[in-house]
């Protein structure tokens, strides 16, 4: 019986060892999971974005945007080597559902990277998930300045602030067209409110605030309120915080109703969508952008290559601004990676981002990160709805 009791106690001791031991990694093995989602021969890469629902159609371009360079770079042999292979889930524009589907990149599928997140609801709750698992995240299709402020080390936004959007279209209205008047008409979320404290402080800066703010509920279509309160408010100008179909709804009926401000959106509406679903009612509509338009592939090189590209991998989608920012945030992930080196684990991709300076992207402006400075660009552009379609701004027209 002592003899039994020996040798189970025996067997434990060595199974404690053997665990032990097990645990103990040899010195050239890697520590934490840096390098997870890397293989000799790939490097793995996630994504959640709305690919069905009321915001498919920002999804579902700005995603094809990227694969259509990130296809062409593994055509010609992937970055040092590797191809790039991008697993993508479809959220329909719904932070439970968002959520869900980072866990699972991260723990499930382990890829190395996040990318070309959309919606600022979405993106802001995974902040905490991203920030836990030390996982970069390159390339969201929001200008939210929760991912932005404070300083977020995982984190590399390409794009312009909403911020910064709406400050620029604020400035021309007041200082070029003396508007005064402006009403706010928003989503109520993330992306809403970060909206709406925006045009609050580019008006403050004129010593103005909105004369009315009113809001509708995400993935509806109830904006009767909002423009009956906007309506009575007599606003010469209307920012609208939205997506396309709500914001089409109510400039429609605005219309209906002889009601002709000045209608601003920022480019997180999908201005090329907008303008489809209004047609002869977009007249004058604008809508403020973070990259070039698709028409200017006569002057810029990187947007001809997307038009191209987008052409032979995605015959059926047409040129879009979306999608040029998410071709945009592929050239600049790729870049990342060939900075980075083959012996590519998540802090030597960090640190190559933060490298990165004055990166031509072919769109007229470079890119710059630094070890605070996760925003690559800064540069806002004006477009608005003339003929029915989505135009960069030359000359300004508005409709009465």
């Amino acid at each position: 019986m002592k003899k039994s009791k020996l040798m189970n106690l025996g067997m434990i001791s060595i199974a404690i060892m053997s665990l032990m031991m097990s645990c103990q990694r040899h010195p050239d093995q890697k520590d934490d999971t840096t390098s997870l989602g890397v293989t000799d021969t790939e490097i793995l890469i996630g994504s959640s974005c709305a690919l069905t629902g009321h915001a498919s159609f920002l999804g579902t371009n700005y995603i094809h945007g990227a694969l259509s360079y990130i296809n062409r770079v593994n055509e010609k042999g992937g970055v040092h080597g590797r191809k790039i292979r991008v697993t993508v889930y479809d959220d329909g524009y719904d932070p439970p559902r968002c959520v869900f589907n980072t866990q699972r990149l991260i723990n499930q599928d382990k890829v190395f990277a996040l990318f070309c997140y959309v919606g600022t609801p979405t993106s802001v709750e995974i902040i905490p998930i991203v920030e836990e698992s030390k996982i970069p995240v390159v390339g969201l299709f929001t200008g939210a300045n929760a991912l932005r402020n404070p300083f977020r080390k995982y984190i590399f936004n390409i794009r312009a602030s909403y911020y910064q959007e709406i400050a620029a279209m604020v400035k021309h209205l007041v200082e070029d067209e003396g508007s005064r008047k402006f009403a706010v008409f928003y989503q109520y979320d993330a992306y809403g409110f970060d909206g709406l404290t925006g045009a609050e402080l580019a008006l403050k800066k004129y010593n103005l605030e909105p004369i009315a703010r009113a809001s509708y509920m995400r993935g509806t279509m109830d904006v009767e309120q909002a423009l009956e309160k906007i309506v009575a408010s007599g606003a010469e100008v209307v920012i609208m915080i939205g997506t396309y179909d709500p914001c089409a709804k109510f400039i429609r009926l605005a219309r209906a109703r002889d009601f002709f401000p000045v209608f601003y959106n920022v480019s997180f509406v999908g201005g090329n969508e907008l303008a489809r679903k209004l047609g002869s009612d977009g007249e004058g509509v604008i809508v403020t952008q973070v990259v070039p338009s698709p028409d200017t592939r006569a002057l810029l090189p990187r947007v001809d290559e997307y038009c191209r590209l987008l052409e032979k991998y995605y015959p059926k989608d047409q040129p879009s601004y979306v999608g040029v920012e998410g071709f945009i945030n592929a050239r600049v992930l790729v870049r990342g990676l060939e900075l980075a080196g083959r012996k590519l684990d998540r802090e030597s991709f960090i640190s190559a981002m933060e490298s990165m300076e004055e990166y031509c992207t072919g769109i007229g402006h470079a890119v710059t990160f630094g070890p605070k400075d996760h925003q690559g660009l800064d540069t806002v552009y004006f477009s608005q709805i003339i003929g029915g379609k989505l135009v960069l701004v030359t000359a300004w027209h508005f409709a009465h």
